[in-house]
C-alpha cells in the first residue's frame, strides 16, 4: 500500500528532522545509523531488533493524515549525559519538560515537509511512555516501520522508530532541501 518512493521519501524526511532539530546546533555531530545495522552487523529484518531493551522511555508523536498515519517514536534514557546535552542552560526545566519540546519542534518539522505532499495533516501532543510499549506497534499492522540509532555530539544516544499505517495507497516522491527551515518552529493549535 505504501510505494517505495514513499518510504524512502518518509525516511529522509525524518533523518533530515532529526539532523536539524534534535543536534542543538548546526555543526553538532549527529550519527544515525539503522539500527538493524548497529545492532546485528547484518541485514537482519526489523523483527529481530530488540527496541525495549535499548532505551528505558519514548517519546511518541502522530502526524495523520485521511490517508495515513505516522507515529514518530524517540526512544531515550534519563541518564546525565542526555539531560545536560538537552536541557544545557536551561536547568530550572525539568528535563522532560525540554526534551518534549525538542521532539515537538522535530516532528513539527517532518509535518512542515510532508504539507507539500498532504495539505490536510494534524499533529498530536507528545506524550512520554515506557519503552515497553514499543512491541505494541505490531499491533497497528503497520506498513511501513524502521529504527534508526542516533548519537548526537559523540555520546547521547537515543533512538528513532518510524511506524506508517496506510488507509489508502501512498506514494510520493520528496524533494528535500539540505537547509534547515526555521518555520514552523512554533504552531498554534
Amino acid at each position: 500500500m505504501i510505494s517505495a518512493h514513499a518510504r524512502d521519501s518518509f525516511e529522509r524526511i525524518l533523518l533530515k528532522a532529526a539532523r536539524t532539530r534534535l543536534a542543538r546546533t548546526p555543526d553538532t555531530a549527529c550519527d544515525i545509523v539503522p539500527l538493524k545495522v548497529r545492532q546485528t552487523g547484518s541485514a537482519a529484518s526489523d523483527a529481530d531488533v530488540d527496541m525495549v531493551t535499548r532505551h528505558a522511555n519514548v517519546v511518541v508523536l502522530t502526524i495523520s493524515s485521511i490517508g495515513f498515519r505516522m507515529l514518530l517514536v524517540l526512544h531515550f534514557d534519563e541518564d546525565d549525559v542526555t539531560t545536560r546535552y538537552f536541557a544545557g542552560d536551561a536547568q530550572d526545566k525539568p528535563f522532560r519538560e525540554v526534551f518534549l519540546e525538542i521532539s515537538n519542534l522535530c516532528c513539527g518539522a517532518i509535518n512542515q515537509e510532508l504539507l507539500a505532499y498532504f495539505p490536510d495533516l494534524g499533529m498530536s501532543t507528545p506524550y512520554v511512555l515506557s519503552a515497553r510499549c514499543v512491541p505494541h506497534l505490531m499491533q497497528l499492522k503497520p506498513n511501513h516501520l524502521a529504527s534508526w540509532d542516533i548519537t548526537l555530539d559523540g555520546s547521547v544516544r537515543l533512538a528513532a522508530t518510524l511506524c506508517v499505517c496506510a488507509h489508502a495507497p501512498l506514494d510520493f516522491n520528496a524533494e528535500l532541501s539540505e537547509t534547515q527551515n526555521s518555520s514552523g518552529e512554533l504552531e498554534l493549535f
